[in-house]
């Protein structure tokens, strides 16, 4: 049985070598373990080994475990669609928002997220597959939500968040990474100083990294394949 060790240790060789194949620092990607439907523990494995960010789906499922790992510290990163009336746990409690993809959620994020706290870092999720049941700001309205977003206050905008469509076809893969890395530069040359694309998971992140990645988000190559919530 493969452990939490052993399968980070795996992922973190994947991300050093497609970074080497195409020129990068294997330092300049970074590696979000997704912890939706996993226990404390398994946080805990992956801490003892050196892992800090995490990325939890759910604030429901999220908060108990950020509770019980108090005494650590960890980064918590939500990667899953938001909804309106459910922002301001994540706000209190989280580091990162990847998912936001409108106007309101990314109002209430800011007007709920504590003074005391440092600002919300915040990735805009672009439905670049054009999927109906994805979430995610089409293109062309990105530009208009990235100027509204930088506006607020208690909010750092750092960059762009897909998920396309899922297919093994590395070079299908390489081209839906490539619209949003082309978004991102555009949106850069406007002077809004972006510095994260959070792109890639267990499947392809190998695509992700030769188009720019700078999160992946890794969950089932670490710890398994998920178990239903309790």
């Amino acid at each position: 049985m493969t452990t939490i060790s052993n399968a980070l240790q795996a992922v973190r060789e994947r991300i050093a070598r497609a970074a080497v194949q195409c020129g990068r620092a294997p330092a300049s990607i970074a590696l979000l373990a997704v912890t939706k439907t996993c226990g404390p523990e398994a946080i805990r494995a992956a801490y003892a080994e050196g892992q800090r960010a995490f990325g939890e789906s759910y604030a429901q499922e999220a908060l108990p475990k950020i509770a019980a790992l108090a005494d650590l510290d960890l980064e918590w990163h939500c990667i899953g669609p938001l909804q309106s009336n459910k922002t301001k746990p994540i706000a209190e409690h989280f580091a990162w928002v990847h998912g936001v993809d409108r106007a309101k959620i990314a109002q209430r994020l800011s007007e709920q997220r504590p003074p005391e706290l440092p600002p919300l870092n915040i990735c805009l999720q672009v439905n670049v597959s054009g999927e109906s049941s994805k979430s995610g700001v089409a293109p062309t309205q990105l530009a208009a939500l990235v100027r509204m977003v930088a506006a607020l206050p208690r909010l750092k905008l750092r960059g762009l968040m897909a998920i396309p469509a899922p297919t093994e076809d590395m070079a299908q893969q390489r081209a839906a990474f490539h619209v949003v890395r082309e978004l991102f530069e555009e949106l850069n040359r406007q002077g809004f100083a972006l510095d994260t694309l959070s792109m890639g998971m267990s499947h392809d992140l190998e695509a992700a990294i030769q188009e720019g990645a700078t999160i992946v988000r890794v969950g089932s190559a670490i710890f398994g394949e998920r178990r239903k919530p309790l």
